[in-house]
């Protein structure tokens, strides 16, 4: 069995951090072993379900290559005969392990670091260390999405060297089981809760729906990405006067579990979406999804019998949105049968993993 190191920020247990997670468990069905190493101390040696190798290698600063040596003796020790990357920090330190030793290195875009954050000069060192390291170095380029592949194509990236790779989870069940609420309406969101998700418009959204009557609550899973955003978007809520109407559950690893307990799945994101994990895990559970439009999100809603797709940064068209399903409850059955039956068939974790082996294959045949 060949080996891949992914090199991968860690600090978080979030979306790209699930596929990461995912890939070490189901490549081993296509000839592929991970390992990993973690520039940051963080969660995911901790949250990770798959048993592989992993390597805490902290980096001193965002430009410490001086732990190149470090990670070129972990893959000489390691047998690896591949380097894949998962953001611009990584690539950086993976493009010059690769160069070191002479393996193929390989990079996963999961989202487009030209509006990765709210901060211009970030964007701005993110994109030029994409564009001039990253792309310029790499044998292979996996987006997530034909949106990421397009942000590509507009960026010089030759289409030869890109191969879309869907994101994918578990199929957690041979049918959806949705039971409709005899009361109130559990609204639920999953994020690692940092401004471009859009957590601001979905508290308005739902001052909203509470001034119309509608019986609705929030339960927001997930951790915030500081405590300066967590302070503001609580002050939100309670300037909104919907505190009693939210339940904060905080970081969980069983995201599954938490879905159940929802009516509804929302995602307000504002940008920065490859292809949200979980949307197409509220499709494996069986929770009928509205989500913004924004990049890859729509080649998974593809249409209102898959889900609800609603302009992002208005709270006003969410609220009518949710309000709208809530009114056409009987729409729902439906519409998480067929979004079911397009997670099993397009977004499976086994279908990721296949796609990213024959990445793999023709790589390092190459050599």
């Amino acid at each position: 069995m060949k080996k891949i190191l992914h090199i991968i920020n860690g600090e978080f247990f979030a979306g790209a951090e699930r596929v990461q997670d995912l890939l070490a468990m189901r490549l081993p069905n296509y000839g592929y072993q991970c390992g990993f190493v973690c520039l940051k101390d963080g969660v995911f040696e901790k949250s990770r379900k798959s048993s592989v190798p992993v390597h805490v290698v902290p980096m001193r600063s965002r430009f410490d290559i001086l732990i190149v040596r470090r990670i070129a003796a972990i893959v000489r020790e390691g047998g690896y005969v591949a380097i894949h990357t998962h953001t611009p920090r990584s690539a950086l330190i993976g493009r010059f392990v690769a160069l070191s030793i002479g393996l193929p290195f390989i990079h996963h875009v999961h989202s487009p670091a030209a509006r990765d954050t709210e901060s211009p000069v970030r964007n701005f060192l993110g994109s030029a260390l994409e564009k001039f390291f990253i792309f310029a170095s790499s044998q292979r380029l996996i987006p997530v999405s034909h949106s990421l592949k397009a942000y590509l194509l507009e960026r010089g990236v030759n289409e030869e060297r890109i191969s879309v790779v869907p994101n994918g989870v578990p199929v957690v069940r041979s049918a959806p089981v949705w039971q409709m609420p005899s009361g109130k309406w559990k609204i639920g969101t999953v994020a690692l809760f940092r401004p471009r998700k859009g957590l601001e418009v979905l508290l308005q959204a739902l001052r909203k729906l509470k001034d119309a009557g509608f019986n609705v609550e929030l339960h927001a899973v997930g951790a915030f990405e500081t405590l300066e955003y967590e302070s503001q978007i609580k002050r939100l809520a309670s300037d909104l006067q919907i505190e009693d109407l939210i339940t904060w559950a905080g970081f969980k690893r069983n995201v599954h579990a938490e879905m159940e307990k929802m009516h509804i799945f929302v995602l307000p994101s504002l940008y920065g979406e490859g292809l949200p994990m979980v949307v197409i895990e509220a499709m494996s559970v069986g929770v009928p999804v509205v989500a913004s439009d924004v990049e890859g999100i729509p080649e998974v809603l593809i249409s209102k019998e898959i889900g609800e797709i609603t302009e992002p940064n208005n709270p006003e068209a969410l609220a009518n949105a949710l309000s709208g399903l809530i009114k056409e409850k009987h729409r729902i059955p439906e519409m998480v049968i067929a979004a079911h039956s397009r997670q099993r068939d397009v977004f499976s974790d086994s279908a990721m993993a296949r796609g990213v082996s024959g990445v793999y294959d023709s790589v390092i045949t190459v050599r």
